[in-house]
């Protein structure tokens, strides 16, 4: 898997299992995501000795470019533990086995892009399309509706606007907008909250139905996010806070590191 170990002829030991802990690391946290363009490990250990005894003072990595279970995509991601102990022979053998789980700071940053991407995977179409809540059923007379073509635009103060058509049985395709506040809930769900009903892009005449359409929708995707649907394999992420900065939703957390995956 990493070539011959000639390449670390000339270095120490402690060199040695440095440059060899970032490789197996970077290999190993490259088969949490589809697909990346950069993942960064730094590793810092003082004395680097620590090091044969499986004793790292922090461990830290920086990625761009991620993509998770094939279709969702963050444009950073990146974490730093405390110390951490592992067992320095398992990376010998290709892989990083931890003796105990490590905390980390973690934070995620989201484009606009990213999110309007999200919105076309399996996993969010299908909460979104052939819905049956009592609201809409109301609407549609027993027919389930379906929200597509979702556009997301990020606002200061933590807000979005969503605009999306609702296909309604007897009425067609209907639009509507809303402008809701994200929230963070339990640390682990984000919130749709505040929705508020924007008629500026919607005809006149659909303005009824439009607004109840829009509460429903700001209802579905209250319930929607859920980070428990999205942990990467051995990591479990929790939110402490989040924020829109331009065209970017940051996230900002910890992870806990149960193990890191195995070789495939």
């Amino acid at each position: 898997m990493f070539g011959s170990l000639s390449d670390f002829k000339n270095a120490n030991q402690t060199d040695f299992g440095e440059q060899l802990l970032n490789t197996v690391a970077s290999q190993s946290l490259r088969r949490l995501f589809t697909e990346s363009d950069v993942i960064d490990v730094t590793i810092r250990c003082y004395p680097s000795s620590k090091l044969l005894q499986g004793s790292i003072d922090s461990f830290k990595m920086h990625g761009q470019g991620l993509v998770i279970r094939r279709e969702f995509r963050t444009a950073e991601m990146s974490f730093e533990t405390d110390a951490i102990t592992l067992d320095f022979g398992s990376i010998l053998k290709g892989q990083i086995k931890l003796k105990q789980p490590a905390q980390a700071i973690a934070q995620v940053s989201l484009t606009e892009d990213d999110i309007n991407q999200a919105f076309t995977a399996k996993l969010v179409r299908q909460r979104l399309e052939h819905v049956e809540t009592p609201a809409l059923l109301a609407l549609s007379g027993d027919e389930p509706v379906t929200f597509s073509q979702v556009s997301l635009q990020l606002l200061p103060n933590n807000q979005v606007k969503i605009f999306t058509q609702a296909t309604l049985p007897h009425h067609g395709e209907v639009p509507t907008a809303i402008i809701a506040t994200l929230m963070v809930e339990r640390r682990r769900r984000i919130g749709f909250q505040n929705a508020i009903f924007q008629p500026d892009q919607i005809p006149e005449a659909l303005h009824p139905i439009s607004q109840r359409l829009g509460k429903a929708l700001a209802e579905i995707l209250d319930n929607m996010v859920d980070l428990e649907r999205f942990n990467l394999d051995g990591v479990d992420l929790r939110i402490n806070r989040l924020e829109t900065q331009g065209q970017n939703l940051l996230f900002s957390g910890y992870a806990q590191i149960n193990h890191f995956p195995k070789q495939g």
